[in-house]
């Protein structure tokens, strides 16, 4: 059960990504990942969105994404 959830939401993330151009549609997406992916690993969920909207506001300054 866990892998799938983990497999649709990195799914969902990819198909996304190519829509995504500007810091705060990175950071929700990432933020919503995050969530999803401490939820499955049962973390706390709202350490992961931090980490994920930090994770995704500064992928492209990086040059990551």
């Amino acid at each position: 059960m866990r892998v799938s959830k983990v497999l649709v939401g990195l799914a969902l993330m990819a198909s996304l990504a190519g829509c995504m151009q500007t810091d705060g549609e990175r950071a929700l997406a990432g933020a919503a990942a995050g969530a999803v992916i401490a939820d499955v690993t049962d973390n706390n969920v709202l350490t992961g969105a931090a980490i994920g909207a930090a994770g995704g506001a500064l992928c492209d300054d990086v040059n990551l994404c």
